[in-house]
């Protein structure tokens, strides 16, 4: 997935209101940009840090730059952007990608099912079962080389866990698939010291039959692309 605009860099003032974020660029000016994460940014989100932008000249839009990157010292990157899995995902099933989710003869997204939520993909093949694919974004990590899911409570995450075990219960597949936007990870695990309700659903859920996929991304300031699948260490002591 290439980014619609070349993305500019600059260096990061203060996030707030969850959404907003003041940014230095590289010709002094400082503009408030939109961050299209809801989450905490554990690690991601420090003043300082050296991040990248993509402009619009959407009249539609009040603000003109959206965050798309963190660029680590090391040179690695972090896609910030909650809504590029969905997107990368999307394009990957439409070409048949995603091994173990490419026998399928339609899908569709956002489909109600469960309590009031919305599964991310549904596939659909003739004499099967029904796939409910649900996707995160990951961009924690505290240890080198390992990510780590969620970055604060997710309650919205566990209702999605425990709806998925539901479609399992009922006859249905279901598939956890976890996006790791971050270059400097080879592995995923769960972050249960920062949500063990989340951590214990996902074990209740894949002893219901829940399925876990991880997959890992290429990212550029120019594209960010769907990469292969990493390991996934379940944590201990649940």
């Amino acid at each position: 997935m290439r980014f619609q605009t070349p993305l500019v860099p600059g260096v990061l003032v203060r996030r707030y209101k969850r959404f907003l974020a003041d940014v230095t660029l590289e010709d002094g000016r400082q503009v408030t940009a939109h961050c299209a994460n809801p989450g905490s940014m554990m690690g991601l989100a420090e003043p300082g840090m050296r991040i990248w932008l993509e402009p619009n000249d959407d009249p539609k839009k009040k603000l003109k730059f959206g965050w798309r990157l963190v660029e680590h010292a090391d040179g690695h990157f972090t896609g910030v952007d909650t809504a590029v899995p969905n997107r990368m995902l999307r394009a990957a099933l439409e070409a048949r990608a995603v091994n173990g989710l490419a026998a399928f003869d339609t899908f569709r997204a956002e489909v109600p099912y469960g309590e009031k939520s919305r599964i991310d993909f549904l596939l659909s093949r003739a004499g099967h079962p029904d796939t409910y694919v649900e996707v995160k974004s990951v961009t924690l990590s505290r240890q080198a080389g390992l990510a780590e899911f969620p970055d604060s409570v997710t309650a919205r995450g566990t209702r999605h866990l425990n709806e998925l075990a539901a479609m399992v219960r009922a006859g249905q597949r279901a598939v956890m698939l976890y996006l790791v936007q971050r270059t400097d990870c080879s592995s995923l695990s769960l972050a249960a010291d920062l949500d063990p309700a989340y951590a214990a659903a996902w074990t209740a859920a894949t002893s219901a039959g829940v399925e876990t996929l991880a997959l890992d991304c290429q990212i550029t300031p120019h594209e960010v692309r769907l990469g292969k699948p990493i390991p996934f260490a379940a944590p201990t002591g649940l």
